[in-house]
């Protein structure tokens, strides 16, 4: 059982919420006078990162002219 006191349960109260989702005891303390159990509703397990070059999305496709040299034109139009 992990105690805190009030002042260290607010400032750290999004690790406190993490930690009592993976299970552990949290105990807020007056003083030296337990108070309050946090207590999780449901353990919720964080997705992880994925691996280094773990495909995430589909590819992305470029037309044949994507990469074409702008016309006159079209530098004129973007004042080049």
């Amino acid at each position: 059982m992990k105690k805190f006191t009030t002042h260290q349960a607010k400032t750290q109260l999004s690790q406190l919420i993490k930690q009592a989702q993976a299970g552990e005891d949290i105990v807020v303390c007056k003083g030296d006078l337990p108070v309050v159990r946090l207590v999780a509703l449901s353990r919720m397990e964080e997705p992880g990162r994925p691996k280094v070059g773990t495909i995430t999305s589909e590819p992305i496709i470029y037309t044949d002219d994507a990469f074409a040299p702008l016309t006159d034109e079209e530098l004129n139009e973007w004042g080049l």
